[in-house]
C-alpha cells in the first residue's frame, strides 16, 4: 500500500513538473517567433545597450525617449540605413526588441522560481535535478549569445552576423526540444517496449535531425536576407541550380555566405524533409502500430505539407512579415510533432 501510494504521489508530482515545463516550452516557442518578427521588422539593433539587472524598465517619459533615441542615432544602423528616422519610427522598432528581451528574462524567472519551489518541496526526483539545471544554464548562455549576436551589428557594418544569428536560433531550438522531451517523459511515463520497429524509430530520429538542420539553414537564409532573392519556385533565375552557386572562394564560404547557395540548400533540405516524412508515413502503414504513433505520423504529414506550403508562399510573396513568422512557427511545430511521435514510438501502448 505504501509503495503504491508513493508511486501515485510521484506521478502527481511529475505531472505538475511536466505542466510547468510545458508552459516554459510555450514561452520559448513564443520567444522564437517574436525573435523572428524582430528580425523581419529590422528591430534587432534598436537597443544599443542593455542592463541585464535594471534594464527591465523602458523609457518612461519624453526625456528618457530622447536619450534612448540619441544613443540609437549614434549607431551604425541609424547612420547608414535609417538616417532621418524620427522618434515615432524609432519607437516602432524599439518595442519589438524590448519585448523580445523582456520575454527572455520572464522565461528565466518562470523557470527559476517554480524550480526552487519544487526542489524545496522535495517533488523533484534526484535524476531529474541535473537535467533541470542544464536547462537553466543553457537558458543563461542563450541570453549571452543573444547579446553577442546583437553586438555584431553595432560595429561599422550594421548587419548581424548570420553565423551568430543561426547559433542563437539553434540553441533556442535545442533548449526547447530538450525541455519538451523531458516534459513528455514526466507526463507520459518512461516505460519502453518494442511496439514500433527499430527501423521506424531510427528513421524518425534521422528525420528529426534533418528537420533541425533545415531550420538552421533557414537561419542563414534569414541572416543573409536570401529570401528576398530568387522569388520563383521551383526554378531559381530560370535554373534548377543557380549558375553562381559556387562563385566564392574558398568553396565552403558559399554554403554560409553566398545568397544563391544558402537559399538553394534550404530548398533542397526542405524537399528532403518533405519526402522523408511522406516515405516514413507510407512505410508505417505496412505495420501494426499503437494509435498514438499513428496519430503522430499523421500529424507529421500534415505539419510538413503545411510547412512547405508556407515556405513556398513566403518566397513567392517576397517575405511578408506575418507569413514569414508563420513559416518559422511552422518549422518549430513540425519539430514538436516529430519529437512527440518519436517519444510515443518508445512508449508502451498501455501508457497514458
Amino acid at each position: 500500500m505504501n509503495r503504491d501510494h508513493t508511486a501515485t504521489t510521484d506521478t502527481i508530482h511529475n505531472r505538475r513538473i511536466a505542466a510547468w515545463l510545458f508552459v516554459c516550452c510555450l514561452m520559448v516557442y513564443a520567444m522564437v517567433i517574436l525573435g523572428g518578427v524582430t528580425r523581419l521588422t529590422g528591430s534587432g539593433l534598436s537597443m544599443v545597450e542593455w542592463d541585464p539587472v535594471f534594464g527591465i524598465l523602458p523609457p518612461l517619459n519624453q526625456t528618457d525617449w530622447d536619450e534612448t533615441f540619441r544613443l540609437y542615432q549614434q549607431s551604425p544602423e541609424y547612420q547608414k540605413i535609417n538616417i532621418g528616422m524620427d522618434l515615432h519610427g524609432f519607437k516602432q522598432i524599439y518595442w519589438f526588441e524590448y519585448s523580445h528581451r523582456v520575454l527572455g528574462r520572464t522565461i528565466g524567472t518562470v523557470f527559476l522560481l517554480p524550480f526552487l519551489f519544487f526542489l524545496l518541496k522535495g517533488w523533484i526526483q534526484r535524476p531529474l535535478v541535473p537535467k533541470l539545471l542544464a536547462m537553466f544554464v543553457l537558458g543563461g548562455l542563450q541570453g549571452l549569445l543573444g547579446w553577442y549576436m546583437v553586438k555584431s551589428g553595432l560595429v561599422d557594418n550594421p548587419h548581424v552576423s548570420q553565423y551568430r544569428l543561426t547559433a542563437h536560433l539553434g540553441l533556442a531550438i535545442l533548449i526547447y526540444a530538450y525541455m519538451f522531451y523531458v516534459a513528455l517523459g514526466l507526463w507520459l511515463g518512461g516505460r519502453h517496449s518494442g511496439n514500433t520497429p527499430a527501423g521506424l524509430r531510427r528513421a524518425t530520429t534521422l528525420l528529426m535531425g534533418l528537420i533541425f538542420i533545415t531550420i538552421l539553414s533557414g537561419g542563414f537564409v534569414a541572416g543573409l536576407k536570401a529570401g528576398l532573392a530568387y522569388n520563383t519556385f521551383p526554378l531559381m533565375d530560370g535554373h534548377w541550380i543557380p549558375e553562381v552557386i559556387f562563385m566564392q572562394e574558398p568553396l565552403w564560404r558559399n554554403f554560409f555566405e553566398n545568397i544563391a547557395t544558402v537559399q538553394f540548400q534550404h530548398r533542397l533540405l526542405a524537399i528532403l524533409a518533405f519526402l522523408g516524412v511522406i516515405l516514413l508515413w507510407l512505410a508505417a502503414r505496412r505495420v501494426t502500430l499503437p494509435a498514438a504513433v499513428k496519430t503522430g505520423l499523421l500529424l507529421m504529414l500534415a505539419a510538413v505539407v503545411l510547412q512547405v506550403s508556407l515556405g513556398v508562399s513566403t518566397l513567392l510573396l517576397h517575405v511578408p512579415v506575418a507569413l514569414a513568422a508563420t513559416h518559422q512557427a511552422g518549422a518549430l511545430l513540425l519539430l514538436t510533432v516529430a519529437l512527440y511521435t518519436r517519444f510515443r514510438m518508445s512508449c508502451t501502448s498501455e501508457g497514458p
